[in-house]
């Protein structure tokens, strides 16, 4: 089965740029992704290899879009449910064609201008790895079809690392970056707290969280590239904010 999907991102400013948008209107729609129709034997043979690598793994479910376009200073998007199998198996294709995976980083930053991301622990699918405290959008970031991404950031900060981004000075609109059909929306969320405090009340939370899927909070004062085992998704965030600080 062949998916037909528009090439919107051959469009958009070249990958690992950022550049800025005023919002994000992300539609969900009903039925299952392409992907999963056109893909479901492999996706339920490749889980199979996942789990016997991995126990921990959980099959849960969450957005993967497939269209999405710049309009009006706006990102929109199309999308609907899937599993984090279909994921899994989408993200390991070459090319990525069939889907295009919008997540949200929540960029913490600290008084003294550090930024404080989160190191994954050793049981997730991305085990070691370095990036903002951010999980993909889920179901119930959903309200009558539109996903939205400020509710995810709030979630996914508060049960990874009990923060509460309301208490964070906010700018408006997002920022965007993408890279291999990966497309990162990002904010800045300013905290009135040094990073060796906010790495405090993290692993504060650590203890009690239930969902412990991180290793720890990393703190980062540049965009040196080999400083950590970073996610892809980080380096243009990183590049852009220390070359404006």
């Amino acid at each position: 089965m062949t998916i037909q999907l528009s090439d919107e991102l051959l469009h958009w400013p070249p990958e690992q740029t950022v550049f800025s948008i005023d919002k994000a209107v992300i539609r969900i729609l009903a039925g299952d992704h392409p992907f999963y129709l056109a893909e479901r034997a492999a996706i339920e043979a490749n889980w199979r290899e996942e789990v016997a690598a991995n126990p921990a793994l959980y099959d849960g479910r969450m957005l993967l879009q497939a269209r999405v376009a710049l309009e009006d200073g706006r990102l929109v998007s199309e999308g609907h449910e899937i599993s984090f199998s279909t994921f899994l198996w989408w993200r390991k294709q070459a090319d990525r064609r069939g889907g295009l995976h919008i997540y949200a980083y929540p960029v913490i930053e600290s008084a003294d201008g550090a930024l404080v991301a989160i190191r994954m622990g050793s049981h997730t699918a991305n085990a070691g790895m370095v990036y903002f405290a951010c999980g993909s959008f889920e179901p119930s970031d959903v309200t009558d079809g539109v996903c939205d991404p400020e509710h995810n950031m709030f979630r996914e900060v508060r049960e990874e690392t009990g923060l509460d981004l309301g208490q964070a000075r906010v700018e408006t609109g997002y920022r965007v970056a993408h890279f291999r059909r990966a497309v990162t929306l990002f904010r800045v969320y300013r905290f009135d707290l040094p990073a060796e405090e906010i790495c405090r009340r993290i692993e504060a939370h650590m203890q009690v969280a239930e969902d412990k899927e991180i290793a720890g909070p990393v703190v980062i004062r540049s965009a040196d590239p080999a400083a950590h085992p970073y996610n892809v998704g980080m380096l243009p965030v990183l590049d852009w904010y220390f070359a404006k600080a």
